[in-house]
């Protein structure tokens, strides 16, 4: 569908500013009206990261008078394989403050505003009020829905986009023009069942075709061109290379933009979203330990069977000494159950804690009454026991 430009027009463009964005100017869809939007906009981009390096850095050569960058993190080294606006110089720094110099290394003439702090429900409809066209880089499904819900009480339309391993999504959600993102997703899945990119991996040049897309689709926005993907939801599979779309057609019953709404302000995500089921909560009170406990144990020579609960892949990257792997969903499945000994106290872990407190609370259901898991996971070793393994 056809949509008016979003923004009015600069009053000018300076000659250096012809030069710089003559490609665009002889382009007739875009033009000197186009360009002047694109001067006159303003459009924050919801993370630094992954989606969040392309969009900035093409919004910014684009020409979008000012960039927005709402960012918390800090530049570590695994995030160089993708998260392209980073250096390894950077490593350490602010994820914000560098990815400002890189947009300012690009193009001087964008003001860039940093919002350097974690996007919550106290502080969003703040943050969003200022700019005319969000661009959701987020990876996880508490902020998407913050993100939405917020936009659809300020009536302001956001390029959404997910990218995971080989495969990626975008589209935009304008609850005026069309659906949000409850309509597609009306709620999120169960906690510990969508592994997240860090869990899960992803093709760092994803990230550069999807975050791309999400740029595209916020010049058309902002100067009315084309045929933005209202609507219309983009699912691109790099493995095989190809793209196709999906109908999205607005939820008279959505929680938050339909006829009735219940979502008439914001809730609180965390909970909504769960990070951690209540069962793998119940389970994990009383039976985490931490990995200082679980390194007495092995000095001691406890009884012991510690159980890596993460990917193959996960598990060549690093491991706790004298675990075995037994993948997550072999628990879920119920195969992995037979082969657990019965004279040994079973030691669960992943990555950070999460996936092991899920399958903890199987092996509590299942009679494992004395099964612990390690509070932090493979993560929280290497930072106490042994800081010289590489993390992921």
């Amino acid at each position: 569908m056809s949509l008016p430009p979003l923004v009015e027009p600069a009053s000018e463009l300076t000659v250096d500013e012809v030069r710089r964005y003559s490609r665009h100017l002889i382009i007739p869809d875009v033009g000197m009206d186009g360009q002047k939007r694109l001067k006159n906009a303003r459009v924050l981009c919801v993370g630094a990261g992954g989606l969040g390096s392309p969009a900035l850095m093409y919004m910014a050569a684009a020409g979008v008078g000012t960039l927005g960058i709402v960012e918390f993190d800090e530049v570590d080294e695994s995030n160089l394989q993708r998260q392209i606006i980073h250096s390894q110089s950077d490593i350490g720094r602010s994820k914000a403050e560098s990815a400002k110099d890189t947009v300012k290394g690009i193009n001087p003439y964008v003001n860039v505003v940093l919002h350097e702090e974690r996007l919550e429900a106290d502080n969003v409809m703040d943050i969003f009020s200022q700019y005319d066209l969000i661009v959701d880089g987020t990876d996880n499904f508490a902020t998407r829905y913050l993100v939405n819900d917020a936009c659809v009480l300020l009536n302001k339309p956001y390029v959404w986009g997910s990218i995971y391993r080989f495969d990626g999504q975008a589209s935009v959600f304008w609850s005026e023009h069309g659906p949000c993102y409850r309509c597609l997703y009306p709620e999120p899945p169960p906690p510990g069942m969508v592994p997240s990119c860090a869990e899960g991996g992803v093709l760092g040049v994803l990230c550069a075709s999807v975050g791309s897309i999400q740029v595209n689709e916020a010049i058309k926005l902002l100067a009315g061109i084309g045929d933005p993907l209202v609507g219309r939801l983009m699912i691109y599979d790099a493995l095989e290379m190809q793209y196709r779309q999906v109908k999205v057609r607005k939820d008279p019953d959505c929680a938050v933009c339909g006829e009735n709404p219940t979502v008439t302000e914001l809730i609180d995500y965390e909970a909504f979203c769960g990070v951690v089921s209540d069962e793998a909560q119940e389970a994990a009170a009383g039976s985490t330990i931490t990995p200082k406990q679980l390194k007495e144990w092995i000095d001691d020579g406890e009884a012991i069977d510690i159980i890596d609960v993460r990917e193959v892949n996960e598990y060549e990257i690093v491991s706790i000494p004298g675990a075995r792997l037994i993948p997550k969903n072999e628990f879920l499945m119920g195969t992995a159950l037979q082969d657990l000994p019965q004279d040994k106290k079973i030691v669960l872990h992943c990555k950070t804690g999460v996936r092991s407190a899920e399958v903890l609370a199987v092996l509590k259901s299942a009679g494992f009454s004395d099964a612990v898991h390690v509070g932090g996971g493979v993560i929280g070793w290497v930072n106490q026991i042994e800081p010289d393994k590489p993390v992921y």
